[in-house]
This record gives C-alpha cells, structure tokens and sequence, in this order.
C-alpha cells in the first residue's frame, strides 16, 4: 500500500505547468469511483456537491464532521491521491483551520483548497493578513502530522468582481497570490476567469502551480496548458449536470411519460460493479 505521505509527494509531483492535473471534482464514493475508473491522476471533493448531497447549501453552511465523514469515505475508496474542498477551512480562525486540517488528514487527504471569499457582511474577501495566517496555520498542522500537505489557495478575486478594471483585479489577484505563498500555500487557484489573455498573465506572475476552474466555453485542457495553466478543475459543474438529469428525467416522466432523459445513463450492474457489489 502507498502511504500517505507518499500519495502526498505524488499529488505535489502531477501539478506541471504546461501539462495540467485535471481534477473531475466527485462529490460521493460512486462519483469518485467513477472519475478513478476513468483514468484520472487524483481525486478532488466540490465542496458544492458535497454539501448538496449532505442537504446543505454550500458557502460555510455545511457541518465540519459531515464533511470529514465524507472525505474520509471517499479516501477510503480509491486508490488514487485525494485533495478535498474545505471551502474556508470550516472554522471561524486559524486554529480552528489547522484543527480542520488535521482531521482532515486523518481522513486521508493529502491536499485542501482554502478559499478567501467571505459569504456575510459587506466585504468580498477576508483580509490578506487574516487569510494569511489560516493558510499559515494549515501548513503548521500539516508538518506537525508529516504530510507534506497541497495548500492550493484560492483566491477569489474574480469570482467575486473585485476592482473597478481589469488592471485593479489583476494586481490584486497577484499580491494575493504572492502573500498566501510566503505563508505556506503549495499552489493558487484563481477561479472565475478564463479568457486566455488573463489566464496566461497570471501564470506568468504567480510563482506556483496555478489552478484554473473550467466548463462550457472555457479553453480546452490543452489550450490552458500552453498559457502555464498546471490544474484545471471542473468544481461543481459535474454535479450540476447530474441533478440537471435528476430535475430533466422527472419532469419528463411527469409531462409526457417518456423516459428519454435518461437515455446514455450508466447501467446498474457497471455501478454497482464499482462499488464491489
């Protein structure tokens, strides 16, 4: 069995510039299965989907515990590297961050992502020094535990429009970047911009893997690899579609009673197969 600290050393090893890690984010042991199934490097959480399938929105609103539980299923169940969507670190400071962390460990992860965004109040982000030192305390906790731990920090700047020009949100974006590295970050993730003038600027700039969040109209895997891009992620967008199909499948079986919605499903006895069943 690979240990965890080396699953770690490996995670680190599949962010290259130029040749991205591509996460298909799960959100369940069937999905995570699925995406080990399809050849991925590793497996990333959504911290959407998650907290959908535990019944809670998401932006801080889902219980710590729940979500280890299921970070900790999902490590359980495959093979591959795991880094898991903490959203903000589930705690109200840094030493509740590094507590998440541990635990979080203890799961079985071997990276987190630590978001910056605010969801209450009348500011966007949390302050740099703020954030700084929960990324600080994160990276504390893991070298106490010795897992050399991911720390992709993102960084919310676009997601959340701040700056009043292109030029105000780059620089921003950047001095964010450079402030969460120098406190222990592994890598940035800058979600919420893809148009590849931008994308290739920021890998440029930011002295670490960058981490990019794609979908429909973005630039392919490919394209983004050639602006430096070392991560692409496809965040909550697979779990979107699947309750897509949920929400399409009943009202059509309600509307007309056909059933074509659910035409290309994955067979049963192939899921189940997955699952050891």
């Amino acid at each position: 069995m690979t240990s965890l600290r080396e699953k770690a050393e490996l995670f680190h090893t599949l962010h290259r510039s130029g040749g991205p890690l591509v996460l298909a984010n799960a959100w369940d042991v069937a999905s995570a299965r699925l995406v080990e199934e399809s050849g991925a490097g590793a497996v990333a959480t959504t911290s959407a989907g998650v907290a959908w399938s535990l019944g809670a929105a998401d932006g801080d609103r889902l219980d710590r515990d729940q979500a280890i539980d299921l970070i900790a299923r999902i490590a359980a169940a495959v093979e591959l590297p795991v880094t898991a969507d903490i959203e903000s670190g589930f705690a109200a400071d840094a030493e509740g961050v590094a507590e998440t962390v541990r635990r979080v460990i203890e799961a079985g992860a071997v990276g987190v992502n630590i978001e910056d965004a605010l969801r209450d109040g009348d500011t966007p982000l949390r302050p740099v020094e703020e954030q700084c030192e929960r990324l600080a305390a994160a990276r504390q906790a893991a070298d106490e535990a010795g897992i050399p731990l991911f720390v992709n920090a993102r960084v919310d700047v676009y997601l959340r429009g701040v700056g009043e020009t292109p030029e105000e949100r780059f620089e921003t974006a950047v001095e964010r970047a450079g402030a969460y590295l120098a406190a222990g970050a592994s890598g940035v993730f800058v979600p919420g911009v893809v148009d590849p003038e931008t994308v290739a600027a920021l890998a440029g700039a930011v002295a670490a893997p960058l981490n990019i969040l794609a979908g429909p109209g973005a630039p392919t895997v490919a394209e983004l690899g050639a602006f430096g891009v070392a991560r692409v992620s496809l965040g909550s967008s697979i779990a979107e579609a699947a309750y897509a199909v949920v929400r399409e499948a009943a009202r059509e079986a309600l509307a007309t009673g056909t059933y074509t919605a659910l035409e290309g499903a994955r067979e049963y006895g192939r899921l189940n197969a997955i699952l050891g069943g």
